[in-house]
Order: C-alpha cells, then structure tokens, then sequence
C-alpha cells in the first residue's frame, strides 16, 4: 500500500477491554458535564432572576407609596389656596377693591377699602399659619433698622398682578416670582419649581385665580389671583423616607432634568449633599437618575452618580416636573444571591473535577501499559521523518537559490546546499545552529527583524537588499514563509534568497534610460516655449512633493514626477506664435494649449513605464465634480492625476505667463481652496498647504520670477 511523501504510517493497536471501557466512561463524563452545567447554569439564571423580581416587586411598592405622599402634598397646597380662593367674603372684597382702585374714590370709600383690605389680610394670616404658608422667620414684623426679606406667606393680586393684601413676611414678586406671575395663563393654576430662596433653603410657589361671586369661572370672570409661598424642606423632603424600610443602602430622591443635567432636588443623607446643589451630566454612562427619568416606572441594574451599581426605579408625577428616584446598592439587594449561586456552581464542577480526576487515574494506569509500543511507534515515525529530510534536500540542493529554515529562537532547522555554500560551511553543519553565529550579528538582524514580523502577523513578507561584497553590488531578494508548527518541527519560517542582482541593475539601466528621454522630450519644448521653460520640471517638483506629504507608495510618487515632466511634451504641435502670443489668449486659443496635455498623452502611449504615466496625463484635467476631460469624477480619477492636476494649477498661477504678471502664493492657494470639491480634491490642497506652510516649500517658491507658462 503507497505511503504519501511526508506522513509516517503508524501502526495502530487494537483497543483492549480496558480502553473501550475509558473510552465510554469519558464520553459519559463529557455528557454529564454538559448536560449538569447546563442544568446548573440554568438553575443558577433562574434563581437570579427570582431575586431579581422579588426586588423588583419591592422597590416598586415603596416607589408607589412616596410618590402617592407627594403626590397627596402637592395636592393639598392647591386645595389649601383653593379653599382660600372660593372664601365667598374674599371673592367679594377684592372685586370691590379692584373696582375702588381703578375708578377712584372718596374719603368714605377709601375707609370701607381699607377695612376690606385689613380683612383680607387677617384672612390671608389665618389660612397660612394654619397651612404653613406663613414666614417661619419671627424677626419678621419687628421693627429694625435694616431691611428684612422674608420667604413666605400669602399675596392677593388683582387680575392686572397689582398687590392687594399680603401676609407679613410675603417675599416680593421679583425675580422668579416676578417671572412665574407673569407667566400665568387666565383662569388656571399654577406652580413654580423647586428653587433656592433669599435664605438659600428649597421654596415653592402655588398659584390658584380667584373668580368674582357667582362668576362662570372662566377668564372673564377671574377678578384675581392667590399665590402662596413657602419654604418646603421640613414637609417634602420627609415625606421620600419609608416608614419600616429597613435597607441600609436605599436612596430616594427627587430628580428634574435641567437642560443637559440630572439636578438632584433633594437632599442626600449618603454623603450629607444638600438639595438643589448637585447635577450630574445626564450622558454619564449607565446613570440611574437619568434611567429613571427616560422610563417612569421601568426597573433595571444602572450605576448611581458615586458609580456604584445599585438596582433602579423611578415614578412620575403628574402636577410637578419630577421624578422620584428610588435605588438599592447591587451587592446589598443580589450580592448574597450571587456569591450562593457561585458557590453552588463551584460544589457543581469541584464535584464533576474529581470524577474526571479518578477516571484520568485510572486512563494513566492503563496508558503505562502503552508506553514501549509508543516508543517503537515513534522510532519508526523518526525514520520516516529522515527519509522525508533526504528527499526534501535532494530537491533543494537542486535549486540555484539558498532555502534555509529558521525557528522562532532563529536556529537552522533546514539549509539546502546552496544556503550552506553562501554561509561557508556545509549545510549539514548549520542545522541547530544560530543564525548569528553563521551569518555574523549584524547580517542576522535582517533575518531575524522580518522573522518576527512573519510569525507575529502569520503572512509572507519579502524584502529586496543591497549588500556591499568583495565582488561588488549584489541585490538579494528574500521572502519570509510562515510554517506551521507539527510534531516534526516548531514554529518556523522558510526563507527563500534570490540573487537578482542582474534584474535590477537591467531596471534601473532603463529608468536612466527612459529620465534622459524626459529630459529630452522636456528640453524640446522649453526652446519651442520660453514663457513654458522649467515648468514641467516645476510641476514634477511639486508633484513629487505632494506626493510624499500624502505618504503615497513610492511607484505612486515616480508615476506622479514623470507625468509632471512630460505634462507639456504635447505643446510640440502647437503653434510656436500661439505660445509666445503677449495678449490673453482667446477661448479657442486657450482649449488648444490645454488639450496639448491629452497630446502628450497620445505620443507617449507606445512607450512602456513602470506606473501608469499615460493615464494619468490623460486624467490630469478631470474635475472631482465629474465636468472636466475625461468625465471621471472623485475617486475615479486616479491619485496621481489629481495631484498632476493640483500642481499644473498652482505652478501657472505663481508664474509669469506671457500675457500676465504672476499671482503671490496666497492669492493662488486661495483659489484652489475655491475649486475644492468642483476641481480638486480637498486631501490633495491640503497636502499641498501643509508643504507650503510647514514643509518649508512656500520660501522655494515665493522667487519664482523667471519666464514660464501654465499647461
């Protein structure tokens, strides 16, 4: 039976008794294994979620009970004014009050309107100490020297928002007072937002209209209008507590967006923040409060604004712009849950290791008895590896080119003959040598340098050398192979050395050869055109400049500087008196000077360069926008024309033409930057920008004074 070059046949032995039964007391292992983590894992998941739920369950009742307290607050400030506002005497005596002071009145009448606003007054002074809406200031009232701000009580406004009667201590309407009257629709209530007062503690506003006696209730019938204010940390910040919580961790707190930010309303007793004071960008990643906010009554696993991760719910409300926030850190809520459930898995696999661990005692055991018919299994393999090693030399040796191959320590773990004939020693002799004690140090750097690169990125690389040797020049070409480590051989690289001396020394004879043509063909229209002199050779300097501040390949860069050189060859059968013409140039005339580039193209098409110079003078003129010659337009167009097209331009502009004075540097970048996006491409001005500003072209240019012309 044939044997494959490079497989060792290897005899196997029948499995005893004792094999068949390891065999299937490991499948059976394999299959509890999977089958039992599955099930614990899905143990584990469900009773993660369990928790989860419960708490769920739970922080949504106490999430439900503050916000109805709240809710029930804010209720009863309303119903407070509300009563205040439908006080039949009050209605009464603030129509008549509002009437007296628009139309005037007697003596008489001014004694019944100030009794009447008296009255209105000690009203007010009940309701709000029984309500709490009066100052809780009691320097109040008292008779100082110095002015005094107080931060309650009632006011009574007429339908215009002039002051009728207000309670002692009633702050004035100014600021945001002054703003949230103001803003009042007719014939509705209203409420302002938690603020800080003068006294720099948490302040409300409620507003309610007043109708006249037996009015419609409607805007027509509002004669005024009752604002209550008051100071409301003592009566809404308690209500956030929940009697009978006994979590250690639980945070409630009420939270408004404010613009980009999460404004914390009240207070947090975690780390003593007073209210009003904190905002948190509400972008931060994962935040509660912002969680909160976007889902009223969601529930998930957010972080709060110290980054703790904690469990999140939240509650709108209907008559004020909050939302109440309600959080429990994660590691009191799940934390216990999960360090269990982690220990169950840990008995699950601890259980499973030690099954696995007999039956591996007992596959040991066995696999002694295999040990001697390994060994003669492996010799045999050996000598199939020698015979493979012979007959990949015999190949080898027979090529005119050095194959060696180096591990990843940068030992020979191959060398054919031609690889030991330029080390100078036998090839044999290399094998487990280091490269660096063959080769020498320095020569060995290069090995190693691509060597590293290879294994790293697992892809050939090849590479092309001068070397300086007693003989002369010599050019080697090297390519690094990856080779995948066996059983025969670790992982290496299979280096491939060419001598291709001869090739690139022919390729660089015909670049010299083909840059004299340039210079030829150059020189020809510079004694047809002298207005043209030196500017293709500008043109090439500036597109090869170009260029390497793109960092294009350097074939891109060659094509680039060539195609500038002989962008004016085309000029040739254009009529010499065309050219030196001293008046601007007719439209006809001008399409005959720019299709001399398409020219050049056309004459140069037979001859053989190593990048596409032909297309590219044949695309210099396309416009990015697609309405240029040929209709190509953005990416179409090749990267080296749109650079020959950038450059022509600029080099015309900054030079002297045979009809015009030359443009200043400024002034012809400023048109180019006009043209990006319809003629040129933005990536290739601003790389010609950059040369000129930060690459020290703009002083090569700034002189040029001499006679030249734009293509």
């Amino acid at each position: 039976m044939a044997t494959e070059v490079g497989a060792a046949a290897v005899p196997r032995r029948p499995w005893g008794g004792m094999e068949t039964q390891l065999a299937i007391a490991a499948a059976l292992l394999v299959v509890l294994g999977l089958a039992g983590g599955f099930l614990a894992f899905r143990f584990v998941a469900d009773e993660y979620q369990r928790d989860q739920r419960a708490w769920q369950v739970r922080m949504g009742i106490i999430a439900d009970s503050r916000a109805a307290a709240i809710d029930a607050w804010l209720s009863s400030q309303f119903e407070d004014l509300s009563a205040l506002a439908e006080n039949d005497s009050l209605q009464l005596y603030v129509t008549q009050v509002a009437q007296a002071g628009q139309a005037g009145s007697g003596t008489d009448q001014q004694d019944v309107v100030e009794a009447q606003t008296e009255y209105l007054r000690n009203l007010l002074e009940a309701t709000g100490a029984r309500t709490g809406f009066l100052d809780r200031n009691p320097n109040i009232g008292v008779a100082a020297n110095l002015p005094q701000v107080g931060t309650g009580g009632f006011a009574l406004l007429d339908s215009k928002g002039q002051m009728i009667a207000g309670t002692r201590g009633v702050p004035p309407l100014t600021g945001p007072l002054r703003d949230f009257v103001g803003g009042l629709k007719p014939a509705q209530r209203g409420l302002l937002d938690l603020y800080l007062d003068s006294a720099g503690h948490p302040a409300m506003a409620f507003a309610v209209p007043i109708f006249a006696v037996q009015g419609n209730r409607d805007a027509q019938s509002q004669v005024g209008i009752i604002v209550g204010i008051k100071e409301v940390a003592d009566e809404l910040y308690p209500l956030l507590r929940q009697p009978g919580d006994t979590s250690e961790t639980a945070l409630t707190a009420l939270v408004r967006r404010t613009g980009a930010a999460v404004e914390y309303l009240s207070p947090l007793r975690e780390d003593g923040t007073p209210p009003l004071t904190m905002k948190v960008p509400a972008d931060a990643p994962g935040l509660d409060a912002a969680f909160a906010i976007d889902n009223p009554g969601g529930f998930a696993l957010k972080r709060d604004y110290r980054n703790r991760l904690v469990l999140v719910t939240g509650r709108n409300f209907s008559s004020a712009p909050w939302t109440l926030l309600y959080t429990v850190s994660y590691d009191e809520a799940l934390g216990a849950s999960e360090v269990r459930q982690r220990w169950l898995l840990a008995a699950f696999f601890a259980s499973l290791g030690v099954l696995g661990a007999i039956i591996v005692a007992v596959w040991s055991h066995g696999n002694s008895r295999r040990t001697a018919e390994a060994a003669a299994r492996y010799r045999d393999m050996a000598d199939r590896f020698e015979d493979q090693r012979n007959l990949l030399r015999l190949v080898t040796d027979s090529q005119p080119t050095s194959i060696f191959i180096l591990d990843a320590d940068g030992r020979y773990r191959f060398a054919n003959r031609e690889a030991g004939r330029t080390a100078g020693i036998p090839a044999d002799d290399m094998t487990g040598k280091l490269i660096a004690n063959v080769v020498g140090p320095e020569a060995a750097k290069r090995y190693l340098s691509f060597n590293r690169e290879v294994l790293e990125s697992k892809k050939a690389l090849s590479e092309t050398v001068r070397l300086s040797t007693e003989a002369g020049l010599r050019v080697v070409q090297t390519d690094h192979i990856p080779v995948a480590p066996s059983t025969e051989l670790p992982e290496s690289v299979l280096i491939v050395e060419r001598d291709v001396t001869e090739v690139v020394t022919e390729r660089e004879r015909r670049a010299r050869t083909l840059s004299q043509l340039v210079r030829t063909l150059v020189g020809v229209v510079d004694r047809r055109d002298p207005f043209a002199a030196n500017h293709s050779q500008r043109v090439a300097q500036l597109t090869r400049a170009i260029a390497a501040e793109m960092n294009l390949p350097e074939r891109d860069i060659e094509t680039a500087e060539t195609a500038g050189n002989l962008l004016n060859v085309g000029k040739i059968l254009v009529a010499p008196e065309l050219l030196t013409q001293s008046a601007e140039l007719s439209d006809e005339d001008r399409q005959k000077v720019r299709h001399s580039i398409h020219t050049s193209a056309d004459l140069l098409e037979g001859i053989e360069f190593d990048g596409p110079v032909v297309e590219t003078l044949r695309q210099a003129q396309a416009r990015w926008d697609g309405t240029g010659t040929p209709s190509l337009a953005g990416d179409e167009i090749l990267i080296t024309a749109r650079i020959v097209g950038v450059a022509n331009a600029f080099v015309g502009m900054v030079s002297r033409r045979a009809y015009r004075e030359p443009l200043d540097i400024d002034r012809a970048v400023d048109s180019l930057l006009a043209q990006v996006g319809k003629a040129f491409d933005r990536r290739v001005v601003a790389a010609l920008v950059n040369y000129l500003d930060n690459r020290g072209g703009r002083t090569r240019w700034v002189n040029l004074d001499q006679p030249s012309g734009a293509a």
